[in-house]
């Protein structure tokens, strides 16, 4: 596999195994192959994606039979150049339906590579099996609370936010409890979120609530 500017096609190059990405090949000989559909096309542009697939076989001087190269071309609205991207595999499926196979999968590592960085899932130091299985759920326990969390109707400060800057700045946030005879009061530090941010974060937990059973 080739660079893409596609963040899902990040990494699927190492994968040597069977029915993966091959070794990176030539990119100038993968777009002698696609030059066709490298041309701009004719008439006004589109007002959506247009992506175009190409379907042809390389082989490398060290393997010893061509493999198949899957070629996506992308025209975007607004971009003067497609962007472009290759597969080499040995599925025998559709064009389209391969590329959308290797999207899944690299969605798949770029969540893996997420509970690593935020959650640090992988750190299973007990020394017994059973307290780092136990440790491994409460990690993955944490990772879907926070993709429940993102799930939510966030407000769009904080709406593109990664797990790790969720962690960082809302949830591992300097406090003091304050304790009065008939309140407590938590004075958060505004550091990365304003109180009025926060409000906003807090009602839309709230509402991930269900409304509540008529008797």
């Amino acid at each position: 596999m080739l660079p893409s500017p596609s963040r899902s096609y990040t990494k699927l190059w190492k994968r040597k195994a069977i029915s993966t990405p091959s070794a990176c090949a030539p990119i100038v000989f993968f777009r002698a192959e696609i030059a066709h559909l490298l041309k701009r096309p004719v008439g006004r542009p589109p007002k959506g994606v247009k992506r175009i697939y190409g379907d042809f076989e390389y082989q490398a001087a060290s393997w010893d039979k061509p493999r198949r190269v899957i070629a996506k071309v992308e025209w975007h609205p607004g971009e003067l150049f497609p962007r472009v991207g290759f597969v080499v595999t040995n599925l025998p499926m559709e064009p389209d339906w391969i590329i959308r196979f290797y999207n899944q999968r690299g969605t798949a590592e770029q969540h893996i590579k997420e509970g690593k960085q935020a959650i640090n899932w992988t750190r299973l130091s007990c020394k017994g099996m059973a307290q780092n299985e136990i440790r491994l759920q409460l990690h993955a326990l944490a990772y879907n609370l926070g993709v429940l969390l993102q799930g939510t109707e966030l407000p769009e400060e904080v709406a593109d936010w990664s797990l790790t800057s969720l962690q960082t700045r809302l949830i591992k946030t300097g406090a003091r409890v304050v304790r009065h005879a008939r309140a407590i009061t938590f004075q958060l530090a505004e550091v990365a979120v304003s109180c009025d941010l926060f409000t906003r974060i807090l009602a839309a937990i709230h509402r991930l609530r269900s409304p509540p059973v008529p008797g």
